[in-house]
């Protein structure tokens, strides 16, 4: 078993970029801020001024920085407050639920803040990954991973699980060896 961590980064490098892929091609209200016409690569996008439409967040991202619409999607900052408010009142043994794309949210989120809120939600995000790696390693070294569990978890926290589980089952075989 390889359990090095270029071996990991590079699967969670993986995961998070099928994620993000994802992530980036689902659709995004948005209020169009002046009349836009556009046609790429076979994708066409004829709006105008205080049209509100569904977009692929890709194609958001592109027009947000030329200042040609107003995105819809703010209920981000409340998804992540919850998150981290859920995972706070959790019982010591219990994750809270997560969406497999929750850190690609976090990131994309981050992106766009002042550097003062990033300092704010920095300190909350670091309280949260803590507490939630605490977690997932004395669970991961309890048992492999559940499909209940698995629900619970992050692509990236998936993978981290079963590398410590796999770790784990590795070590109690090394050092237990000749007492069974």
């Amino acid at each position: 078993m390889n359990t090095d961590l270029p071996s990991l980064e590079s699967k969670i490098d993986v995961v998070q970029g099928v994620h993000y892929i994802e992530y980036m091609m689902e659709d995004i209200r948005v209020t169009f801020r002046r009349d836009i016409k556009a046609t790429v690569d076979g994708l066409s996008l004829d709006a105008k001024e205080g049209d509100i439409s569904s977009i692929p967040r890709w194609m958001a991202k592109i027009l947000i920085q030329h200042d040609d619409i107003q995105i819809q999607d703010h209920d981000i900052s409340t998804y992540i407050s919850r998150a981290f408010n859920r995972e706070r009142i959790a019982k010591p043994h219990d994750l809270s639920n997560l969406d497999a794309d929750f850190y690609i949210r976090v990131n994309d989120y981050f992106e766009g803040l002042r550097e003062r809120e990033r300092e704010n939600i920095l300190v909350s995000l670091n309280s949260f990954v803590s507490s939630r790696l605490e977690k997932i390693v004395k669970l991961a070294a309890a048992s492999p991973l559940s499909a209940q569990l698995e629900e619970k978890l992050s692509a990236e926290e998936s993978e981290l699980y079963s590398l410590i589980h796999d770790s784990s089952v590795l070590f109690k075989n090394r050092v237990l060896k000749n007492f069974g």
